[in-house]
């Protein structure tokens, strides 16, 4: 454990939120602080690499599994197991490139692995693609006599004949197993019963039609059903949302609520963990923080893990915490009170000249909206996330961390004078930009694709005076303090 980590599980007792349900954990019950927002470590010093994932528990046992990638390609499904939901052990590749031709190049993500109390058989699920391009669109199985073992690759198939991608597994309390699989490439969710062996699809049972919505979760709170999602925005997080039910899964459904702020704290959902203990139960949500949204891989990505709080039967919420007290045993998720709001970075843009700050007007979040300076404060308006193309470059996007979308030259003009907006992030060269230590203290921003620097216009002091790009000179109003991760 980190000092940093020790010094926050001591302080508990003065600052925390307990967001599980149920009794006070027992006094002898010991609290396992989780560093939040980052990558995890496991018992051997290696990084863990279980994105994208599932987690099922055996006996007292939790047990990860998740995407590991060469770059961007298959290379193994990685097991990962844990007591306390902490501190996690490697286990096993449990699915590898070299289990099957098939696999070879491939793409397997999300992968999920459910118990079968039929056969008595481990059996796993992932979207596959052929490691080329993403049209195969279909699911691949797998299947072990043991949690931890080797898993024996049956094959890939669209189910029922429709393309599918992000997906998750869900076993219902009578042992019903589905599959919940984005589909009509991505614009619908489709969910379909499994067979009893939990090897096949059985039917079709329900579809949510045209909402746009994929990473699917599922988890039943007291007969209550919620289905947790994010939209379609590649890499980039967005806002999660989620429908409840209790009448799974033919409905009716609820419409969509808002979960977390706009960007889930930079995070993407994967799957929510129900840990029940001697004192209760607790939910834990659990997402990926991308590393390609910083122009990373997505080894490089990091676990965004939070406790879920239930304002009423039918609706969830999500609080940022940078660390979590996780008594796995008794069942408690505990939540400890910090100064940070969750965003991946906080990272503001002071003008030299004016000493105001790059400002989204009123935190719109359309795209086109022209970027300002404003007097400096601390909303999200005016917090920004730099996103290396790789770590330690100073070459990157930036993207406002509350919408989400990406500063731009508009019009990818190569003109001075053109106006600095924001849109949604695509990597174009007209959304990247260089940080320049300037002579005069602080940096030059640089528009890749045009070589001209950030200004504000006409060296202006007011609120309101445009960001535009203009030919660098090193002048006050194109020198900007920076604080990058």
């Amino acid at each position: 454990m980190s000092s940093r980590m020790a010094a926050l599980a001591a302080a508990t007792a003065l600052a925390t939120a307990v967001l599980g349900l149920g009794a006070p954990a027992p006094a002898e019950a010991a609290p396992v602080a989780f560093d939040n927002g980052r990558a995890i470590t496991d018992t051997s010093g290696n990084l863990m690499h279980a994105h994208g994932g599932g987690m099922l528990k055996v006996g007292s046992t939790y047990y990860l599994v998740g995407e590991q990638r060469n770059d961007y390609l298959f290379d193994q499904v990685s097991m990962y197991s844990s007591t306390d939901l902490v501190n996690w052990t490697f286990r096993n590749d449990i699915l590898s490139a070299e289990s099957d031709p098939d696999l070879s190049p491939a793409n397997i993500e999300r992968p999920k692995v459910v118990y079968n109390p039929n056969t008595g058989k481990y059996v796993l699920w992932a979207h596959k693609e052929n490691g080329v391009d993403y049209g195969d669109a279909e699911v691949a199985v797998a299947v072990s006599d043991t949690v931890t073992g080797d898993y024996d690759y049956r094959g890939s198939f669209r189910p029922a004949g429709y393309d599918s991608r992000d997906m998750t597994l869900f076993v219902d309390t009578d042992g019903t197993g589905y599959l919940i699989s984005a589909a009509d490439v991505n614009y619908d969710l489709n969910v379909y019963r499994l067979t009893d062996d939990f090897l096949a699809i059985d039917e079709l049972v329900h579809v949510f039609d045209g909402y746009h919505r994929e990473a699917p979760a599922v988890f039943v709170r007291n007969g209550v059903y919620f289905l947790v999602t994010s939209g379609a925005t590649g890499w980039n997080a967005n806002q999660t949302q989620y429908a409840t039910t209790t009448n799974f899964p033919e409905g009716a459904w609820s419409g969509w609520s808002n979960a977390g702020n706009s960007t889930t704290f930079g995070s993407q959902p994967t799957y929510v963990t129900t840990v029940q203990g001697t004192a209760g139960t607790s939910y834990l949500y659990m997402g990926d923080r991308w590393g390609p949204q910083w122009g990373g891989k997505p080894m490089d990505s990091e676990y965004v893990w939070l406790p879920i709080s239930f304002p009423s039967s039918t609706s969830m919420s999500l609080t940022w915490y940078s660390t979590l007290n996780i008594d796995a045993a008794a069942g408690t998720v505990q939540g400890v009170v910090g100064n940070d709001d969750g965003s991946p970075y906080s990272t503001k843009f002071v003008n030299a000249g004016s000493g105001k700050c790059v400002d989204v007007p009123s935190g719109s979040g359309a795209d086109g909206t022209a970027l300002i300076q404003y007097g400096c404060w601390n909303g999200a308006p005016q917090a920004f996330t730099f996103d290396p193309v790789y770590p330690g470059s100073k070459v990157g996007s930036i993207a406002n961390t509350a919408t989400g979308k990406c500063w731009d030259v508009l019009d990818q003009s190569t003109a001075v004078g053109a106006p600095v907006g924001q849109w949604g992030c695509w990597a174009g060269g007209n959304q990247r930009f260089a940080l320049r230590a300037a002579a005069g203290g602080g940096h030059l921003i640089v528009a890749q694709h045009s070589g001209l620097c950030l200004s504000v216009s006409g060296a202006s002091t007011a609120d309101g005076a445009a960001i535009v790009q203009s030919a660098c000179t090193g002048a006050a109003n194109q020198r900007w303090t920076v604080t990058v991760r």
